[in-house]
C-alpha cells in the first residue's frame, strides 16, 4: 500500500498551522507543512513537535513556478502521488495599505489565485484517485459581492473555462490600473482574488469528475490570524475545522462546492448567509 500524503501550503502559522496540526492528530498518512521561508516553516513544525506530533518539512513558494515544481518532483520520486492537498497560502493587503489601487489588485491577484491555479495545474496529475483538494476561500469568496450581474453571470457559467476565468481575472487587474473597476467589480481586490478561487474550484470540480477526485472551496470563518490584524472572532483550530471535514470527513458527495465555516454547504450565487459568532 502507498504511503499517503497530505500537503498544506502556506502553513507556517495561522490556519494553515492549525489544518497542519489536524490532520497530524488524525490523518493515517505523512503530512506535509510547506512554507514560503525555510527558517519559519521549520520553527512551526518544531512547535508541533514539542506537541508531539510529526508533520514533514518541505519549501514551497507558490508564487514561484519552480519551487512547486522541485517540491512535485520530491513528492513524485518519494511517495507517488498525493491525497489531500490544501491550497491556503494566500496574501491580503491591510485596510489602511498605501499601495495603489493597481498595485494592490496586481499583487493579490497574482497570489492568491494565478499562483494558487499553478500550483494546481503543476501538483494535480500527482492527485490519487479518491483525493481531497480544499481550497481556502473565504466569506468574501461568495459571488454577491461583485456588484456587476453581468460578471455574475459570468463567473457562475457552468462552461466556464479556466482560460476565460484568468481572462476575467487581467480584466479587474487592467480595470483596477484604469481607474474603472469599482462599478462592476467593487473595491476590493481580496475579493476578487477570493470569487475567483471559489469559481476555479468549481472548474477544477468539473474536470476531475471521472476520477472520484473531490475539490471544494471553503470559507475558514473570522479568525484570529495576521491576516485578520487578529481582530477575528475564532482561533486557528476552530479556523481550521471546516477545512478538516472537508479533508478528512465530508461525504463524498460533497464536490465542487461552497462550504461555510459551520461546515454546511452554502449557495455560491444566491443570498450571502449571516455569520454569527
Amino acid at each position: 500500500m502507498a504511503t499517503k500524503i497530505a500537503v498544506v501550503t502556506g502553513a507556517n502559522k495561522g490556519i494553515g498551522f492549525a489544518i497542519v496540526r489536524g490532520l497530524c492528530k488524525r490523518f493515517n498518512g505523512v503530512v506535509y507543512l510547506t512554507s514560503r521561508d525555510e527558517e519559519r516553516g521549520r520553527q512551526a513544525v518544531s512547535e508541533l513537535n514539542k506537541e508531539g506530533l510529526n508533520p514533514e518539512y518541505h519549501q514551497l513558494d507558490i508564487t514561484v513556478k519552480k519551487s512547486v515544481e522541485v517540491f512535485r518532483d520530491y513528492i513524485k520520486e518519494k511517495y507517488g502521488g498525493i491525497d489531500i492537498l490544501v491550497n491556503n497560502a494566500a496574501i491580503a493587503f491591510k485596510g489602511n495599505a498605501t499601495e495603489p489601487v493597481a498595485v494592490q489588485a496586481a499583487e493579490t491577484l497574482r497570489v492568491n489565485y494565478f499562483s494558487v491555479l499553478t500550483t494546481c495545474e503543476i501538483l494535480f496529475p500527482l492527485l490519487r484517485n479518491g483525493a481531497r483538494v480544499v481550497n481556502i476561500s473565504s466569506s468574501c469568496g461568495h459571488l454577491s459581492l461583485i456588484p456587476s450581474e453581468t460578471l455574475r453571470n459570468r463567473l457562475k457559467d457552468p462552461n466556464l473555462s479556466v482560460s476565460e476565468l484568468s481572462e476575467l481575472m487581467k480584466e479587474y487587474i487592467e480595470a483596477a490600473k484604469q481607474g474603472t473597476h469599482a462599478a462592476q467589480w467593487g473595491n476590493s481586490s481580496y475579493v476578487v482574488s477570493k470569487v475567483g478561487l471559489t469559481a476555479l474550484t468549481m472548474i477544477q470540480q468539473r474536470m476531475l469528475n471521472d476520477r472520484d477526485i473531490k475539490v471544494n472551496a471553503v470559507h475558514p470563518g473570522w479568525v484570529d490570524t495576521d491576516m485578520s490584524s487578529h481582530k477575528g472572532k475564532l482561533s486557528i483550530d476552530e479556523g481550521a475545522s471546516a477545512p478538516l471535514f472537508l479533508a478528512l470527513d465530508a461525504p463524498d458527495s460533497v464536490r465542487g462546492q461552497y462550504v461555510w465555516y459551520n461546515k454546511k454547504i452554502v449557495s455560491w450565487d444566491g443570498k450571502k448567509p449571516e455569520e454569527v459568532y
